[in-house]
């Protein structure tokens, strides 16, 4: 048979010795009774009689075991993806909570299946010095922030690397491969047994929070030359996918009531600037925003365009949306989309330009990618990332290790990364039986507390979220953690927390900024959030969409940390454009400045929900989570809010903090 690869030839000839009884009559024999050269011709190489389906089956199950056979897998060296299917907790036919590999089924050897290698960064010791030294006031690189291509050159994988991942994905049968502009992704197309030639392990199936979903069943290996070239396989796995991290009203949820004078009530995206001291910090006129988003952007961009139409002081603008790998059509992020474009909007005064990089699902794999491209563009120097997942589950994929060697990349080249620490307080792995996070259901699960990533990234700046207070004027009156107790979840199976991400990574080292002296001995992984900005329903931002078919008018009031990245975004962009798009990642300067200069933040003030202080994130006094603090830096409020008209007027009289332009 022509139409199959060479490769394969000479796997089918070891599948027929070693396999003869799958080669009787059911499967291609040479056809010794043709009568002629020209009909042997006309046949091809291998005549194919009658063959039931099942027989073809087990013949090309027979190819791809041979084609195996006679690889040693046997010196083989792990990645850093991990074996998914045995974490996952889920249910077998009776209902009866099991582990995943006790009830999945092997994936079909043909189903097609695309993957991302995700390489590891070249002199990644060096890299790292160069990164705290460029962020080191005084020092011979200071704020000497890199292009893609120095980037490239100096510590993204050499193109010889490269050739050899690539030729190992295209022997095991992958095609259609695909090398990112900084070599850190290696996207091909395959199947089921390409994953299994190329990575040593085996796909399956099963069903999970209400999904049909696969996972890989061990760990992803390479052979040991590519050990210190490859990092991690993304795409064996999407029973842990990203959750958007927006909040609407809950009819069980509680009000929270600030001891103080002042009320929590909505508004819209333009009044912020006025509440958070951006009053005499100009729009950010000379800076470019991007954001992350995923599916048909249609809706969004429209939905924009009305928000613009409704206000009339804003400069008119029509977003650019770059779709990373392929369009899909999905609109359930609608609502998530229109807030994040609303938000920035209106926090930033108007942009230069406002870009949707958008993926083509919430799975890790396409997430990376979007975060890759707005990052080897170098257009945008501050991106939004309304978006998380369970730590555990990124760590275990290897998305973490990925997404990290993207955001220090963005670092280098003076990328602002603003991302949402969630809406699960310190629940972030326990879920309801649709996924959604936030579920605490025993005292052991209470006790035991997680974090979203990316948001757990050393290399972005972390929002979490606040109940935001007002005047009858509408000025600012105080803040609380926003925490606003528990909620029956969508489908009623279970009970969640709606409260601000917040705690302290169980995987990533602290950066040198995040000091002992600051965080609290004891601590020495990454804390977060860094800021935070209004999330709380009660007190969220109107916003425009028609994907409900609602005519444009304004939607219900939304919060959530989805609410406060792109607060934080709009108002950092303010603070770039003003001084020349030269501030780059602002975490060190802000961990340096703020401790010694109190007035750059609005403090958390203490709240009461039906007569009880809330200063925490978790589930009750009992089981706390994170406590906030009034003053100082916090795991469950970071420092604070920004003061922007303050923090403007600092940066322009400390140049060896912050830059000037």
């Amino acid at each position: 048979m022509h139409c199959i690869p060479g490769v394969w030839k000479g796997a089918l000839k070891r599948c027929r010795k070693l396999f003869p009884r799958c080669f009787g009559v059911a499967y291609f024999k040479r056809n010794k009774k043709m009568k002629s050269k020209a009909s042997a011709a006309k046949a091809g190489e291998f005549a194919v009689p009658r063959i039931s389906t099942l027989a073809l089956a087990l013949s090309l199950a027979c190819i791809g075991m041979a084609a195996h056979a006679g690889t040693d897998t046997s010196n083989w060296v792990s990645t850093k993806t991990d074996a998914f299917l045995p974490r996952v907790q889920t249910h077998d036919s009776t209902g009866v909570a099991v582990t995943a590999d006790k009830v999945a089924v092997d994936m079909a050897q043909g189903e097609e299946k695309s993957v991302t290698v995700a390489l590891q960064l070249r002199n990644k010791a060096q890299l790292d010095s160069f990164v705290k030294e460029l962020y080191t006031p005084g020092s011979s690189v200071y704020h000497k922030f890199l292009t893609p291509a120095q980037f490239a050159a100096q510590y993204s994988p050499t193109q010889a690397q490269v050739d050899a991942v690539t030729a190992h994905l295209s022997k095991a049968g992958f095609k259609n491969i695909n090398v990112s502009s900084n070599r850190l992704l290696v996207s091909a197309d395959g199947t089921a047994a390409t994953v299994k030639q190329a990575f040593n392990t085996s796909l399956k199936r099963f069903t999970h929070e209400g999904r049909n979903v696969y996972a890989n069943e061990t760990a992803a290996q390479v052979p040991p030359e590519l050990a210190t070239i490859v990092g991690s396989v993304l795409g064996l796995q999407n029973a842990a996918i990203h959750h958007v991290t927006h909040s609407g009203l809950h009819s069980t949820q509680k009000s929270i009531v600030q001891a103080a004078a002042g009320t929590e009530t909505s508004h819209t995206p333009v009044q912020y600037p006025g509440i958070y001291g951006a009053v005499s910090t100009p729009a950010a006129s000379n800076a470019v925003v991007g954001t992350i988003s995923e599916g048909d952007m249609t809706y969004t961009l429209n939905d924009f365009q009305t928000f613009l139409s409704n206000n009339p002081s804003l400069p008119k603008l029509t977003p650019t949306v770059v779709y990373v790998g392929s369009q899909s059509s999905d609109e359930s992020g609608e609502v998530e989309w229109a807030l994040d474009s609303q938000v920035i909007y209106g926090a930033s005064g108007g942009v230069k330009q406002l870009i949707f990089y958008t993926a083509s699902s919430m799975e890790d794999a396409p997430l990376t990618a979007a975060y890759n491209a707005a990052v080897t563009a170098n257009v945008a120097s501050v991106v939004n990332v309304s978006l998380g997942e369970c730590e555990a589950s990124a760590k275990s994929s290897g998305s973490q290790a990925a997404d990290d060697a993207v955001f220090e990349q963005a670092v280098a080249q003076g990328i602002t990364f603003s991302v949402a620490s969630g809406d699960a307080g310190p629940y972030n792995c326990d879920t309801d039986s649709q996924g959604n996070p936030g579920v605490a259901n025993t005292t052991t699960k209470k006790k035991t507390y997680d974090v979203s990533e990316p948001a757990s990234s050393p290399y972005v700046t972390t929002v979490g979220g606040t109940a935001l207070f007002t005047t009858s004027a509408g000025a600012y009156n105080g803040q609380a953690v926003w925490n606003e107790g528990t909620a029956q979840t969508g489908d009623g199976s279970a009970v969640r927390i709606w409260s601000t991400g917040g705690g302290f990574s169980k995987y990533e080292t602290a950066p040198s900024w995040q000091t002992s002296s600051i965080v609290g001995t004891g601590h020495t992984t990454r804390g977060l959030p860094d800021l935070v900005f209004d999330a709380a329903s009660a007190s969220g931002t109107y916003i425009y969409i028609t994907a409900s078919n609602n005519g444009g008018t304004a939607a219900g009031v939304v919060g959530g940390t989805s609410m406060a990245a792109p607060m934080f975004a709009g108002f950092w962009s303010r603070l770039e454009s003003a001084h020349g798009n030269n501030l780059g990642f602002p975490n060190s300067a802000l961990y340096a400045a703020i401790p010694s200069n109190a007035s750059l933040v609005f403090p958390v003030t203490s709240a009461a929900v039906d007569g009880d202080a809330i200063d925490y994130n978790g589930w009750s006094t009992t089981y706390p989570g994170m406590k906030a603090n009034a003053s100082g830096w916090s795991a469950a409020t970071g420092f604070g809010s920004l003061n922007v008209d303050k923090l403007n007027a600092y940066i322009t009289a400390n140049p060896t903090v912050f830059p000037a332009k």
